[in-house]
Protein backbone atom coordinates (compact mmCIF):
# COMPACT_ATOMS: atom_id res chain seq x y z
CA UNK A 1 0.00 0.00 0.00
CA UNK A 2 1.32 3.58 -0.79
CA UNK A 3 1.06 6.51 1.31
CA UNK A 4 2.76 10.13 1.33
CA UNK A 5 4.80 11.49 3.98
CA UNK A 6 4.85 15.46 3.69
CA UNK A 7 8.30 16.75 5.70
CA UNK A 8 8.20 20.73 6.54
CA UNK A 9 11.04 22.29 8.94
CA UNK A 10 9.30 22.28 12.24
CA UNK A 11 8.62 24.63 15.42
CA UNK A 12 8.65 24.52 18.90
CA UNK A 13 5.91 23.76 21.07
CA UNK A 14 5.23 26.76 22.76
CA UNK A 15 6.67 30.48 22.54
CA UNK A 16 8.78 29.81 25.63
CA UNK A 17 12.42 29.74 26.07
CA UNK A 18 12.09 26.44 27.87
CA UNK A 19 10.63 25.09 24.62
CA UNK A 20 12.16 27.09 21.90
CA UNK A 21 16.01 26.12 23.48
CA UNK A 22 15.68 21.95 22.87
CA UNK A 23 14.23 23.17 19.28
CA UNK A 24 17.03 25.28 18.62
CA UNK A 25 19.45 22.39 20.13
CA UNK A 26 17.84 19.89 17.53
CA UNK A 27 18.14 22.33 14.80
CA UNK A 28 21.32 23.57 15.23
CA UNK A 29 23.25 20.60 16.20
CA UNK A 30 22.29 19.32 12.93
CA UNK A 31 25.88 18.69 11.27
CA UNK A 32 23.85 19.41 7.90
CA UNK A 33 23.28 23.08 9.34
CA UNK A 34 26.23 23.50 11.41
CA UNK A 35 28.63 21.42 9.36
CA UNK A 36 31.82 21.66 11.50
CA UNK A 37 32.52 18.28 13.63
CA UNK A 38 30.99 17.67 16.40
CA UNK A 39 33.18 18.88 19.45
CA UNK A 40 33.10 22.42 17.70
CA UNK A 41 29.88 22.29 17.18
CA UNK A 42 28.79 21.52 20.88
CA UNK A 43 31.00 24.72 21.85
CA UNK A 44 29.12 26.63 19.40
CA UNK A 45 25.99 25.62 19.86
CA UNK A 46 25.57 24.82 23.50
CA UNK A 47 28.23 26.48 24.93
CA UNK A 48 27.80 30.09 23.23
CA UNK A 49 24.54 30.50 21.33
CA UNK A 50 22.15 28.30 23.41
CA UNK A 51 23.00 30.41 26.87
CA UNK A 52 21.02 33.44 25.16
CA UNK A 53 19.63 32.94 21.87
CA UNK A 54 16.44 30.66 23.44
CA UNK A 55 15.06 33.92 24.95
CA UNK A 56 15.68 36.38 22.13
CA UNK A 57 14.04 33.11 19.24
CA UNK A 58 11.17 32.75 22.45
CA UNK A 59 10.23 36.79 21.70
CA UNK A 60 10.46 36.51 18.10
CA UNK A 61 7.90 33.65 17.81
CA UNK A 62 5.63 35.65 20.31
CA UNK A 63 5.12 37.84 17.48
CA UNK A 64 4.09 35.72 15.17
CA UNK A 65 2.57 33.22 17.22
CA UNK A 66 -1.46 32.48 16.73
CA UNK A 67 -4.11 30.87 18.60
CA UNK A 68 -3.89 27.56 17.36
CA UNK A 69 -0.55 27.06 17.77
CA UNK A 70 3.19 28.29 15.11
CA UNK A 71 1.75 29.54 12.03
CA UNK A 72 3.97 26.93 10.43
CA UNK A 73 2.81 23.66 12.23
CA UNK A 74 -1.14 25.32 11.44
CA UNK A 75 -0.33 26.06 7.90
CA UNK A 76 1.52 22.81 7.08
CA UNK A 77 -1.43 20.89 8.70
CA UNK A 78 -4.08 22.70 7.11
CA UNK A 79 -1.98 21.70 3.48
CA UNK A 80 -1.77 17.92 4.46
CA UNK A 81 -5.63 18.01 5.29
CA UNK A 82 -6.89 19.69 1.65
CA UNK A 83 -3.98 17.28 0.15
CA UNK A 84 -5.90 14.23 1.77
CA UNK A 85 -8.87 15.20 0.63
CA UNK A 86 -7.87 15.00 -3.07
CA UNK A 87 -5.78 11.92 -2.90
CA UNK A 88 -6.86 8.70 -2.14
CA UNK A 89 -3.54 7.49 -0.51
CA UNK A 90 -2.79 7.88 3.37
CA UNK A 91 -0.58 11.73 3.80
CA UNK A 92 1.05 11.69 6.92
CA UNK A 93 2.60 15.32 8.13
CA UNK A 94 6.24 15.14 9.66
CA UNK A 95 8.56 17.74 10.90
CA UNK A 96 12.65 17.69 10.70
CA UNK A 97 13.14 19.23 14.18
CA UNK A 98 10.70 19.30 17.30
CA UNK A 99 7.90 16.49 18.66
CA UNK A 100 6.23 16.22 15.69
CA UNK A 101 8.99 13.72 14.56
CA UNK A 102 9.34 12.35 10.68
CA UNK A 103 9.32 8.81 12.95
CA UNK A 104 5.86 9.55 14.46
CA UNK A 105 4.47 10.61 10.56
CA UNK A 106 6.19 7.27 9.20
CA UNK A 107 4.69 5.28 12.64
CA UNK A 108 1.20 6.44 11.52
CA UNK A 109 1.62 5.78 8.15
CA UNK A 110 2.71 1.81 9.14
CA UNK A 111 -0.20 1.86 11.38
CA UNK A 112 -2.27 2.40 7.96
CA UNK A 113 -1.07 -0.66 6.42
CA UNK A 114 1.66 1.50 3.80
CA UNK A 115 4.92 0.37 2.72
CA UNK A 116 5.58 2.57 0.26
CA UNK A 117 5.74 5.86 0.87
CA UNK A 118 6.52 9.18 -1.06
CA UNK A 119 8.65 11.79 0.86
CA UNK A 120 7.72 15.01 0.31
CA UNK A 121 10.37 17.29 1.16
CA UNK A 122 8.63 20.80 1.48
CA UNK A 123 11.24 22.52 0.09
CA UNK A 124 11.19 24.00 -3.55
CA UNK A 125 15.04 24.11 -3.77
CA UNK A 126 17.86 21.86 -2.72
CA UNK A 127 20.08 22.96 0.26
CA UNK A 128 21.79 20.38 2.71
CA UNK A 129 20.26 22.55 5.24
CA UNK A 130 16.66 22.19 4.00
CA UNK A 131 16.21 19.17 1.39
CA UNK A 132 19.16 17.50 2.06
CA UNK A 133 18.38 16.74 5.88
CA UNK A 134 14.73 16.07 5.59
CA UNK A 135 15.66 13.05 2.97
CA UNK A 136 18.64 12.34 5.34
CA UNK A 137 16.61 11.82 8.22
CA UNK A 138 13.96 10.07 6.73
CA UNK A 139 15.95 7.32 5.63
CA UNK A 140 17.98 7.06 8.72
CA UNK A 141 14.38 6.62 10.73
CA UNK A 142 13.30 4.15 7.77
CA UNK A 143 16.02 1.96 7.87
CA UNK A 144 16.18 1.57 11.95
CA UNK A 145 12.52 1.10 12.56
CA UNK A 146 10.74 0.56 9.43
CA UNK A 147 13.08 -1.40 7.09
CA UNK A 148 10.11 -3.16 5.28
CA UNK A 149 9.09 0.16 3.84
CA UNK A 150 10.76 1.27 0.41
CA UNK A 151 10.78 5.52 0.41
CA UNK A 152 10.67 7.22 -2.64
CA UNK A 153 11.96 11.31 -2.91
CA UNK A 154 10.08 14.13 -4.52
CA UNK A 155 12.64 15.90 -6.35
CA UNK A 156 13.54 19.42 -5.68
CA UNK A 157 10.76 21.37 -7.98
CA UNK A 158 11.96 24.97 -8.37
CA UNK A 159 11.92 25.17 -12.02
CA UNK A 160 8.86 22.99 -12.46
CA UNK A 161 6.76 24.50 -14.88
CA UNK A 162 3.58 23.83 -13.08
CA UNK A 163 5.13 25.12 -9.80
CA UNK A 164 5.95 28.33 -11.38
CA UNK A 165 2.67 29.01 -12.55
CA UNK A 166 1.54 28.51 -9.27
CA UNK A 167 4.37 30.38 -7.70
CA UNK A 168 3.98 33.38 -10.20
CA UNK A 169 -0.24 33.36 -9.41
CA UNK A 170 0.21 34.07 -6.21
CA UNK A 171 2.96 36.44 -6.66
CA UNK A 172 0.54 38.62 -9.12
CA UNK A 173 -2.33 38.98 -6.58
CA UNK A 174 0.13 40.16 -4.40
CA UNK A 175 0.94 42.71 -6.64
CA UNK A 176 -2.52 43.74 -8.03
CA UNK A 177 -3.22 46.59 -5.86
CA UNK A 178 0.30 47.76 -5.24
CA UNK A 179 2.29 50.10 -7.37
CA UNK A 180 5.82 48.80 -6.58
CA UNK A 181 8.96 50.19 -7.30
CA UNK A 182 10.86 46.95 -6.54
CA UNK A 183 10.60 43.65 -6.67
CA UNK A 184 12.84 41.52 -3.83
CA UNK A 185 12.83 37.87 -4.12
CA UNK A 186 14.71 37.13 -0.51
CA UNK A 187 15.84 33.55 0.11
CA UNK A 188 16.66 31.34 2.63
CA UNK A 189 20.62 32.11 2.97
CA UNK A 190 22.95 29.51 3.80
CA UNK A 191 26.83 29.54 4.14
CA UNK A 192 28.99 29.86 0.79
CA UNK A 193 30.78 26.79 1.60
CA UNK A 194 27.46 24.43 1.86
CA UNK A 195 27.35 25.43 -2.26
CA UNK A 196 30.56 23.86 -2.95
CA UNK A 197 30.17 21.46 -0.27
CA UNK A 198 27.45 20.30 -2.69
CA UNK A 199 29.01 20.27 -5.93
CA UNK A 200 29.57 17.04 -7.29
CA UNK A 201 32.27 18.42 -9.69
CA UNK A 202 34.12 19.78 -7.02
CA UNK A 203 35.00 22.38 -9.47
CA UNK A 204 32.32 24.04 -11.10
CA UNK A 205 30.64 26.33 -8.67
CA UNK A 206 32.65 29.43 -7.48
CA UNK A 207 29.60 31.91 -6.51
CA UNK A 208 31.17 34.58 -8.68
CA UNK A 209 27.84 34.65 -10.64
CA UNK A 210 29.00 33.10 -13.69
CA UNK A 211 28.77 29.75 -12.74
CA UNK A 212 25.28 29.73 -12.58
CA UNK A 213 24.85 30.56 -15.91
CA UNK A 214 26.75 27.65 -17.51
CA UNK A 215 25.36 24.13 -17.66
CA UNK A 216 26.17 21.38 -15.28
CA UNK A 217 25.58 18.73 -13.57
CA UNK A 218 26.15 20.69 -10.30
CA UNK A 219 23.31 22.61 -11.03
CA UNK A 220 20.92 19.72 -9.45
CA UNK A 221 22.52 20.52 -5.76
CA UNK A 222 23.21 24.23 -6.51
CA UNK A 223 21.19 26.08 -4.20
CA UNK A 224 22.21 29.33 -5.44
CA UNK A 225 21.64 28.51 -8.84
CA UNK A 226 18.30 27.20 -8.45
CA UNK A 227 17.11 31.16 -6.20
CA UNK A 228 18.46 32.78 -9.08
CA UNK A 229 16.36 30.50 -12.14
CA UNK A 230 13.33 30.59 -9.67
CA UNK A 231 13.86 34.77 -9.60
CA UNK A 232 14.18 34.03 -13.56
CA UNK A 233 11.61 31.94 -14.36
CA UNK A 234 8.23 34.23 -12.46
CA UNK A 235 10.01 37.65 -14.07
CA UNK A 236 9.57 35.88 -17.44
CA UNK A 237 6.32 34.29 -16.31
CA UNK A 238 4.69 37.62 -15.11
CA UNK A 239 6.58 39.67 -17.46
CA UNK A 240 8.28 41.83 -14.74
CA UNK A 241 10.94 44.44 -15.67
CA UNK A 242 14.22 43.42 -14.83
CA UNK A 243 15.68 46.57 -13.92
CA UNK A 244 13.11 46.32 -11.15
CA UNK A 245 13.62 42.62 -10.08
CA UNK A 246 16.74 41.61 -8.17
CA UNK A 247 17.11 38.30 -5.75
CA UNK A 248 19.08 38.17 -1.81
CA UNK A 249 19.65 35.98 0.68
CA UNK A 250 18.11 36.39 4.66
CA UNK A 251 19.18 34.75 7.89
CA UNK A 252 22.88 34.34 8.52
CA UNK A 253 25.18 33.93 11.18
CA UNK A 254 28.14 35.67 12.46
CA UNK A 255 31.61 34.43 11.07
CA UNK A 256 31.74 32.85 7.65
CA UNK A 257 30.54 34.43 4.01
CA UNK A 258 27.18 33.48 3.40
CA UNK A 259 25.46 34.04 0.15
CA UNK A 260 25.13 37.88 -1.19
CA UNK A 261 23.50 40.09 -1.44
CA UNK A 262 22.11 39.89 2.37
CA UNK A 263 18.65 40.75 2.43
CA UNK A 264 18.97 43.68 4.96
CA UNK A 265 21.42 45.38 3.35
CA UNK A 266 19.40 45.11 0.04
CA UNK A 267 16.58 47.15 2.55
CA UNK A 268 18.88 49.93 3.03
CA UNK A 269 20.74 50.46 -0.78
CA UNK A 270 16.82 50.19 -2.50
CA UNK A 271 15.63 52.58 -0.12
CA UNK A 272 18.46 54.89 -0.48
CA UNK A 273 18.08 54.64 -4.35
CA UNK A 274 14.99 55.79 -4.18
CA UNK A 275 12.84 52.97 -4.19
CA UNK A 276 9.98 53.88 -2.14
CA UNK A 277 7.35 51.21 -2.40
CA UNK A 278 8.82 47.64 -1.87
CA UNK A 279 7.11 43.88 -2.32
CA UNK A 280 9.32 41.13 -0.82
CA UNK A 281 8.88 37.88 -1.64
CA UNK A 282 10.37 34.87 0.03
CA UNK A 283 10.28 31.21 -2.07
CA UNK A 284 12.12 29.42 -0.40
CA UNK A 285 9.34 28.08 1.87
CA UNK A 286 6.04 27.18 0.46
CA UNK A 287 5.04 27.88 4.27
CA UNK A 288 4.77 31.40 6.06
CA UNK A 289 7.10 30.65 9.41
CA UNK A 290 8.98 32.72 12.12
CA UNK A 291 11.56 33.95 9.31
CA UNK A 292 9.42 35.16 7.00
CA UNK A 293 6.53 36.10 9.12
CA UNK A 294 9.15 38.05 11.75
CA UNK A 295 12.86 38.41 10.10
CA UNK A 296 11.00 39.71 6.93
CA UNK A 297 7.58 40.89 7.06
CA UNK A 298 8.26 42.57 10.34
CA UNK A 299 11.81 43.32 10.82
CA UNK A 300 12.13 44.38 6.88
CA UNK A 301 9.17 46.96 6.73
CA UNK A 302 11.12 48.51 9.77
CA UNK A 303 14.77 48.57 7.63
CA UNK A 304 13.33 49.60 4.85
CA UNK A 305 11.42 52.54 6.41
CA UNK A 306 13.92 53.89 8.51
CA UNK A 307 16.07 53.83 5.08
CA UNK A 308 13.81 55.88 3.77
CA UNK A 309 11.79 53.61 1.91
CA UNK A 310 7.67 54.50 2.00
CA UNK A 311 5.75 51.52 1.40
CA UNK A 312 6.07 48.41 1.61
CA UNK A 313 4.25 44.14 1.39
CA UNK A 314 5.68 40.54 2.59
CA UNK A 315 3.50 38.53 -0.83
CA UNK A 316 2.57 35.65 1.21
CA UNK A 317 4.20 32.25 0.78
CA UNK A 318 1.85 29.50 -1.13
CA UNK A 319 0.98 28.34 2.13
CA UNK A 320 -2.82 26.71 1.71
CA UNK A 321 -3.52 28.25 -1.65
CA UNK A 322 -5.89 25.53 -3.79
CA UNK A 323 -4.21 25.61 -6.61
CA UNK A 324 -0.74 24.71 -4.80
CA UNK A 325 -3.19 21.84 -2.73
CA UNK A 326 -4.07 20.18 -6.03
CA UNK A 327 -0.56 20.94 -8.01
CA UNK A 328 0.61 18.52 -4.87
CA UNK A 329 -2.16 16.13 -5.05
CA UNK A 330 -1.51 16.00 -8.84
CA UNK A 331 2.46 15.10 -8.41
CA UNK A 332 0.93 12.34 -5.52
CA UNK A 333 -1.84 10.83 -8.27
CA UNK A 334 0.91 10.97 -10.76
CA UNK A 335 3.16 8.40 -7.95
CA UNK A 336 0.57 6.64 -7.35
CA UNK A 337 -0.56 5.47 -10.71
CA UNK A 338 2.45 6.05 -13.51
CA UNK A 339 5.61 6.25 -10.89
CA UNK A 340 5.90 9.88 -12.84
CA UNK A 341 7.79 12.16 -10.36
CA UNK A 342 8.11 15.49 -11.67
CA UNK A 343 10.88 17.26 -13.67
Amino acid sequence: MKGVLLVNLGSPDSPTAKDVKPYLDEFLMDERVIDVNKILRNIIVRGIILQTRPKRSAKAYKKIWWEEGSPLIVISERFAEKVRAQTDLPVALGMRYGSMSIKKALQELKDKGVDEVLLVPLYPHYAMSSYETVVVKALEEQQKHFPEMKVTTLPAFYHNPDYIKVLAASIAEGLEDFEYDHVLFSYHGIPERHIRKSDPTRFHCKIDGSCCKVNSVAHHTCYRHQCYRTTDLVMEALGLPAEKVSSSFQSRLAGDPWLKPYTDYEFERLAKEGKKRLAVVTPAFVSDCLETLEEIAMEGKEQFEEAGGEHYIHIPCLNERDDWVALMATWIRDWQTQHILPV
